[in-house]
């Protein structure tokens, strides 16, 4: 797992010109990488969500210890100093919708970055809801309890899983553990399950904001085959992901932005399904 990771931190890609004052108008994309810090991956997928005619703002956030000796296992499992993060996280989350009241927020979490993204979204005061977050390979529990998480997304929670990543989220995680310290497979290899004892409040919460895509092997036609990095392939990103958010977008131009997306007609702008109506 380490040297694989180790070999996507060369050659990182620039991310210049995506926090322009321009396009802060139009919205705000926080990329939050993995374990391995700010590396082409990541790049990648800021370039990827460009390449797709996203016209926000895109920032890419580096949440680990940033450290070079430290191994992305101890990334992963340093809990106090990654709630700490989420918490910066969410205050520029904040500090984004003051300054730009009722634009589009997205929040986009690769692997260790997609547990951060759900601990951003738990650090979010009442009355600061997001667009939506879309978590690729995350690696949290599938267990983990969504609820407070969902009840700061507008759209929902978008979660891309594949089985197919057995070395990261099966192996890897049963042996290291997951960002929330539990042993076994992750959410990103699986996908979440409804825990246990939910009040009905939050079980329609997981029933009408949280939208689960699995891998197919229709994303291989757009560069992913299925692994844990595919996931921030530019060609998917841009094919995939960006038409998500752009669909997100519009609906929240064309919808009354408190309305919640389960009083909406089927087949209306910001639907689960956008992401594989390609």
């Amino acid at each position: 797992m380490a040297a694989a990771t180790l070999v996507v931190l060369s050659g990182c890609n620039s991310t210049r010109g995506l926090k322009t004052s321009s396009r802060l108008e139009r919205g705000y994309v926080v990329v939050l990488p993995g374990v391995e810090g700010k590396s082409h991956l990541t790049t990648s997928v800021a370039r990827g969500l460009a390449d797709g005619g996203v016209p926000s703002a895109v920032e890419v956030y580096d949440w680990t210890v940033g450290l070079p000796w430290v191994t992305p296992v101890l990334n992963l499992r340093a809990a106090s100093h990654n709630r700490n993060e989420a918490r910066k996280v969410a205050h520029k989350i904040v500090d984004y919708q003051n300054r730009f009241p009722g634009r589009p927020v997205h929040l986009i979490g690769h692997s260790g970055g997609g547990g951060v993204a759900v601990w951003v979204l738990e650090a979010l005061p009442p009355g600061h809801e997001i667009t939506c977050a879309i978590l690729l390979a995350p690696a949290i529990s599938p267990e983990y309890n969504l609820a407070p998480a969902l009840r700061r997304t507008r759209m929902g929670l978008y979660n891309f899983y594949s089985q197919y990543d057995v070395g990261f989220l099966n192996v890897g995680t049963t042996v290291a553990g997951t960002i929330d310290g539990r042993h076994g497979r992750a959410a990103g290899a699986v996908g979440f399950s409804m825990p246990w004892g939910l009040s009905s409040e939050d079980r329609q919460l997981y029933s009408s904001r949280l939208h689960q895509q699995r891998y197919t092997s229709k994303m291989a036609e757009s560069g992913h085959l299925g692994n844990h990095f595919g996931w921030a392939n530019r060609r998917f990103v841009a094919e995939w992901l960006a038409v998500l958010v752009n669909t997100q977008m519009d609906a929240q131009a064309h919808y009354a932005v408190d309305e919640p997306l389960s009083n909406r007609p089927a087949g209306s702008p910001g639907e689960p399904s956008a992401p594989a109506a390609r």
